[in-house]
């Protein structure tokens, strides 16, 4: 076992690797020609050679963002003491991927703080999971951030809409002091925040992407808002920036971690980068899927991370993976650790990182964003850009746009229908499923499609409810230890800005089920001629559209209205296909 230490010891004090005698010689080899050709300073003068020349050089402002911040940092404590003497009780972002995932880990990890408002996150077109949001807060006493880099994205304006609608019942023509936006300059969201008289608008950098804005306004407005200290959450991320600047990849956090998950996927096809976190760190796994699936997930190559899957021993897992222990240093977690040992001692690649303070957890997102655009070095494709999520984005417009015209979507017609659920599929994908044979035959075919290296991703368009999230890790353990397959779960519409992209344009390796469900209880978009729901659905059905259309092995099955009744029974079919 080898340490990068020196430098990076004042930053994430514990950077650690255990590789197998290849995968190690191969890393050193990268590292010598990484600095041979001084890729480190490229990379910090923003050279797009050392990607593939395609603009590159446009996204790399997060390199720089940190010290911008810290010089108009005096802004963040000011907003936040507007906030406490507004008596707000919650602050509701309404987001999606980069403008929510960073203010997610916030939320989660540190929780409400004394005096402060409570932070929420509404990342969903789900009419349940909307309305279950708006039976926790009174819109009254609720500040709205309402957070989109183009201002255009479709689930936050619309849950705009409906927010806006239900505060102004309650406070009248104040209903805008209750709102602020997060967006680049000149975009249609700041177009919309002035016209309604929104209390305030903080500007994003143009030329940063969206999943490398946490260390922006994007992260850091709620951040200070919810009442955490953000000057000092800078200064501590500054230490890993410095620390990523140095030219010797051994002392650079971020260039070390980016060039050991670029080897591995490259020289050795260990591309499922499998992460474990400790508990109380564990939502910095959804801000890192985004991560890397979403920058490298591209032109049939890719990272593809596993977070939230039930560590096994070693003897379930293939070649394919390599695995990253984010461990919180107190969180005395002997059976992980004992397990992570494990994998070690039988010769899987693990890298340990270890964080020390909950407020480093900055210094954690700075080295990722580094490391994720090195790996992408390596990959050879542009990290910056996401051209399947736009594919996915274009394909649920035309539909919304169909049933504004004419009042429906199109008529769907299931390949199977029993016990209260359906089949749905495309003309490739049924050639290669029993014709005419029972629900469980088709679901054993379709999970019998899993070779080694694939892995199976469950694809769920439902409220992201514990119950429904556990029903489904039952199912992702039981494939796993039948079929040695790593798993993947996605909540929609949410994974369509994070992780859907490297499952529609990353390497071909995914078998994907789908799940849709009947909507009990639909919930109008104020001044739309559709729904949530119908935007839901629109959603899904472009997902599904965009994944037949890259040749993915793909199914969905539609649950009846009884979702954790028919959960229960598609679990049970799962469980019988791989019992066959």
């Amino acid at each position: 076992m080898s340490s990068a230490r020196g430098q990076a010891e004042t930053a994430l004090e514990t950077f650690s690797r255990s590789l197998a005698g290849d995968l190690e010689r191969a890393v050193d080899e990268a590292q010598a020609r990484w600095d041979r050709t001084r890729n480190t300073e490229r990379l910090w003068n923003k050279d797009a050679s050392l990607w593939t020349s395609a603009g590159e050089s446009k996204w790399l402002a997060w390199l720089d963002i940190v010290d911008q911040e810290l010089a108009s940092v005096s802004k963040f404590k000011a907003f936040a003491a507007e906030v406490r003497e507004d008596g707000f009780t919650h602050i509701l972002l309404l987001g999606m991927g980069g403008s929510s995932l960073a203010p997610e880990v916030f939320s989660l990890t540190f929780g409400k703080q004394d005096g402060s408002p409570e932070l929420l996150i509404l990342d969903s077109t789900d009419p349940i999971q909307i309305r279950s949001i708006r039976a926790r807060i009174d819109p009254a006493r609720t500040l709205f951030c309402v957070s989109s880099k183009s201002g255009t994205t479709l689930e936050p304006n619309i849950c705009l809409q409906y927010f806006y609608n239900e505060t102004k019942k309650l406070v009248g023509d104040n209903a805008g002091h209750h709102f602020l936006a997060i967006s680049d300059p000149g975009s249609k969201l700041e177009s919309v925040a002035k016209d309604l008289g929104f209390r305030r608008i903080f500007h994003g950098v143009p030329s940063i992407g969206g999943r490398y804005s946490a260390l922006s306004d994007f992260g850091l407005v709620p951040h200070a808002a919810m009442g955490l200290d953000t000057s000092d959450f800078l200064e501590r991320t500054a230490v890993m920036v410095r620390a990523c600047r140095s030219v010797d990849s051994k002392r650079n956090p971020g260039v070390i971690l980016g060039l050991i998950l670029g080897t591995a996927a490259v020289k050795f096809g260990r591309d499922k980068v499998t992460l474990i976190c400790s508990d109380c760190i564990s939502h910095v796994g959804d801000w890192l899927e985004q991560l890397l699936a979403e920058s490298t997930g591209k032109e049939g190559k890719g990272l593809i991370p596993v977070h939230r899957e039930p560590l096994l021993g070693p003897e379930k897992y293939g070649k394919e993976r390599i695995f990253v222990y984010i461990k919180y240093a107190n969180d005395g977690d002997v059976e992980t650790e004992t397990a992570v040992a494990a994998l070690e001692k039988a010769g899987q690649p693990v890298v340990r990182i270890m964080l020390h303070d909950l407020n480093d957890l900055g210094q954690m997102f700075f080295q990722w964003e580094m490391a994720t655009a090195v790996a992408g070095s390596l990959l050879g494709i542009n990290p910056f850009d996401q051209p399947e999520v736009e594919a996915g984005k274009i394909a649920t417009r035309d539909l919304t746009s169909q049933f504004e015209k004419t009042g429906l979507l199109p008529v769907e017609h299931p390949v199977l229908e029993q016990d209260g659920i359906k089949l749905f599929t495309d003309e490739a994908n049924a050639k290669a499923l029993p014709n005419g044979g029972t629900l469980g035959a088709v679901i054993r075919a379709h999970v019998d499609r899993l070779q080694p290296g694939d892995y199976f991703g469950l694809l769920a368009y439902l409220p992201m409810f514990p119950q429904y999230e556990a029903a489904l890790a039952d199912m992702r353990k039981q494939i796993l230890e039948s079929k040695e397959v790593a798993t993947v779960l996605g909540f929609g519409p949410r994974f369509l800005h994070s992780t859907g992209q490297a499952y529609k344009g990353g390497p071909n390796t995914g078998v994907f089920l789908q799940i849709t469900a009947d909507e009990t209880e639909d919930l109008p978009v104020p001044e739309q001629k559709y729904t949530f729901g119908t935007v839901k659905a629109a959603q899904a059905r472009g997902d599904f559209q965009v994944l037949a259309e890259r040749r993915r092995r793909i199914l969905r099955v539609h649950l009846g209205a009884d979702i954790a009744g028919c959960l229960d029974r598609l679990r049970d079919l799962i469980f019988a296909a791989l019992a066959h």
